[in-house]
């Protein structure tokens, strides 16, 4: 095994050698005058830039030129980068736009978007994009853009837009504070892309492979500036918050709870491209609440990170590992067993040194609490201090090495607890191949706790080939019984043995390869369609298989957009322990070996469509039973201030007695209204048999200022199916963004 990963390790840095296509070239100019963003192109400097046009088709095809015609043009000043796009548009009738909430989603929204990578590494960048009714969306581009945009990162820019009957046009002031670039690099890599969904055309100006993200870093074109951008200055952001709250817990009949809270981030530009973030007593309470899903697995899920203080660069600290194996998981940074543990302050330092060189330090510390567990016990939990430190090096290309330090350290008092610490060093080499094909994974990680040592590493290896018609990938993963990353997720190396009521810890293999094969018909309804393979399977560490599953599907796109999928899947579990395998307290089922299969089918419609609807069906054995899953999901927007959505999820499990069948049913309706680009209205339930919970929250925001939010939120918890109130909360939060 050690002999294959060194050669694995000397080998695929060769696979970024492959010959790349000459890629388009832009010459950004700095402005001679004042520049004024209002869609009305009628400043000198943009008659006297140069033009990005004649873009590529992405989608449906990627052999040809758009049809839809854009003309993009750049211009600069010691401030901000300048945008023009003049976006043409000849086909009758309405755009298609959802609403006029800023971050809109890309894909199904006609929108002009800039993708920008500051250092050209083709690793990380930044997106920009508006669609035609003049609403915002902004992100990162992270390790290489493979997964399209993370807009959870918000920041200050500019844009308007004016619309005529044959064309719109749009102007956008990016200003430099809010990016991160390097002084004195003059060669920038960029890309522009226009989703025309009238013509259901998707294009780019530097053409990128449409088994490929639009956004993908690898294909970017070269943005030349004609002098190089200097720092702006002092760049400095004070982002203060109030919050009040009112609440009431009917389950033991409290009286009425009021309180409230205020602290302050801020955000400090040590260099153009390395930023110090500050957080003082924070609120990282959420105003929307996470899409509850029915869980009919033995392991608890996984859900993404939504915290301002955590967001930019957190791929530097995030990607760290793979899915299930995460030794760095910020969502357990002030979190006791579900309970929020106060931070007190922290701060956290990211961003590149050099081109190649990234950097990322933070530092957090909570306060110590005395939980109330009943009405006559309690535990004190101690203050905690959270330290990670990781570095990324750029090699062979796209290809880097990483390494990760966390580490959580108890105090009693102002003490340090000796005894009471949990630490994981990993380093990870990202492979990833100049065109894009291939991308992979070596990491090995080790975790440092008082008396479990033995055994307390994990590694893996990943290797994926993507081309236009082939698509296989290949994952070890091994996990020590003694792995414990108390600051990451890794959930399956701790069962849970219901007899005991403890989690027990067992080291696990897994192996994953996958094949799937398309096909691209030259003309008809369909775009494209195939068959997959897919394979997991867990051991445990003396190789017994203890759990796989694999999948025969078949994928059909259409031209349209929508797709259908089937799928034929045979599933073993071997239980350790007897095991409510529905969730819901009912009766154990006994461990021992269960072989089960069943027939998946799923479809999606045009979400081009005002209303469009999505439908899957699950039917067969499940463990010693049947079980029969239905999902349905209808939205229908009132183009462009309302949409109006509905997720149903039923499933119904039936097994032998002495074994108690389930029925369990999740329903989501769901009102997103846009009264404004800056005032929403969100009204969402959560009907979960599950967890026999109904959850009401509503939000009102107003975004008054760029960046400056103020929020009503009030939310509802009911117990299904009777519906009595368990607890109700009105909140009130004011977050102002401030340049210093």
């Amino acid at each position: 095994m050690r002999k294959i990963l060194v050669l694995l390790l000397l080998l695929f840095p060769l696979l970024g050698l492959a010959k790349k296509k000459e890629t388009p070239s832009l010459i950004i100019r700095k402005a001679t005058g004042p520049m004024m963003v209002d869609g009305i192109l009628d400043e000198p400097d943009w008659n006297s830039a140069d033009i990005a046009e004649d873009f590529f088709q992405h989608f449906p095809y990627d052999s040809s030129y758009a049809i839809t015609k854009t003309q993009v043009r750049l211009t600069f000043d010691d401030q901000n980068i300048y945008v023009s796009a003049i976006c043409y548009d000849d086909l009758p009738g309405d755009y298609v736009v959802q609403s006029l909430k800023r971050d809109f989603s890309y894909p199904v929204s006609d929108a002009f978007a800039i993708f920008i990578d500051p250092f050209n590494d083709k690793l990380n960048g930044f997106s920009f994009a508006v669609n035609p009714l003049g609403v915002q969306r902004e992100g990162l581009l992270q390790g290489g853009g493979f997964f399209g945009v993370t807009t959870s990162w918000d920041n200050k820019w500019y844009s308007a837009v004016k619309r005529m009957s044959d064309k719109w046009i749009v102007e956008m002031a990016i200003p430099f504070k809010t990016i991160r670039f390097q002084e004195n690099n003059q060669t920038w890599g960029v890309n522009f892309s226009r989703n025309d969904l009238k013509r259901n055309e998707n294009s780019s100006w530097a053409p990128v492979p449409r088994n490929f993200n639009i956004g993908s870093t690898a294909f970017t074109g070269t943005l030349v500036f004609e002098s190089p951008p200097k720092k702006p200055g002092s760049n400095i952001s004070f982002i203060p918050y109030a919050i009040g709250n009112t609440n009431k817990d009917y389950s033991d009949n409290s009286e009425i709870n009021q309180a409230g809270n205020a602290g302050f981030d801020a955000k400090v530009a040590v260099s153009s491209s390395l930023n110090l973030d500050l957080t003082v007593n924070p609120d990282f309470s959420q105003v929307e609440v996470d899409r509850q899903i029915v869980n009919l697995t033995r392991f608890n899920l996984f859900f993404p990170e939504k915290r301002q203080f955590f967001i930019e660069n957190s791929d530097l600290f995030s990607r760290f590992g793979f899915r299930q194996i995460r030794p760095f998981f910020s969502r357990n940074i002030g979190l006791h067993n579900g309970n929020v543990m106060p931070i007190l302050a922290g701060a956290r330092l990211s961003g590149k040194i050099n081109k190649n060189l990234r950097i990322g330090l933070m530092n957090l510390q909570t306060e110590g609490v005395n939980l109330s567990l009943t009405d006559s016990t309690s535990e004190f939990v101690k203050s905690q201090n959270y330290t990670v430190a990781a570095f990324q090096q750029q090699v062979f290309g796209r290809s880097n090495i990483a390494a990760i330090f966390v580490n959580r350290q108890a105090f009693n008092g102002m003490e340090i607890d000796d005894i009471d610490y949990n630490r994981v060093v990993g380093f990870d080499y990202n492979i990833a191949s100049e065109n894009n094909r291939w991308l992979g994974k070596l990491f090995y990680h080790k975790s440092i706790t008082p008396e479990r040592n033995k055994d307390s590493y994990a590694h893996a290896s990943w290797l994926m080939y993507n081309s236009e018609k082939i698509y296989a990938m290949w994952n070890h993963e091994y996990v020590g019984e003694n792995y414990n990353a108390e600051v990451g997720f890794v959930p399956r190396n701790k069962l849970y043995n219901p007899d005991s009521g403890a989690y027990i810890n067992r080291s696990y293999w897994r192996f994953e390869p996958i094949f799937g094969y398309k096909i691209y018909p030259e003309s008809g309804s369909i775009n494209n369609h195939g068959p997959n393979i897919y394979f997991s399977h867990y051991l445990d560490e003396g190789l017994k298989t203890t759990e796989y599953q694999v999948k025969l599907g078949y994928e059909i796109k259409m031209q349209s957009t929508s797709k259908f999928e089937f799928g034929l899947t045979e599933n073993f579990t071997d239980l350790p322990f007897p095991t409510d395998i529905t969730r819901t307290g009912s009766t154990n089922l006994p461990s021992g070996k269960y072989w089960y299969r069943n027939f998946t089918f799923h479809y999606i419609s045009n979400k081009r469509a005002l209303g469009y609807f999505s439908l899957a069906f699950d039917f067969g054995t499940f463990y010693n039973g049947m079980k029969t899953t239905y999902n349905g999901e209808y939205s229908f927007r009132k183009q462009p201030w309302g949409i109006f959505s509905i997720n149903i999820t039923k499933d119904e499990i039936t097994l032998p007695d002495p074994y108690d069948n389930a029925s369990l049913t999740l329903i989501g309706p769901k009102v997103e209204l846009s009264f404004t680009k800056n005032i929403y209205f969100t009204t969402f339930i959560q009907y979960n048999t599950q967890i026999e919970n109904v959850n009401l929250n509503t939000r009102f925001q107003w975004r008054f200022k760029p960046m400056s939010d103020f929020y009503i939120v009030y939310t509802e918890n009911y117990l299904a199916p009777g519906f009595d109130v368990k607890n109700r909360a009105l909140v009130l939060k004011f977050i102002y963004w401030l340049n210093v």
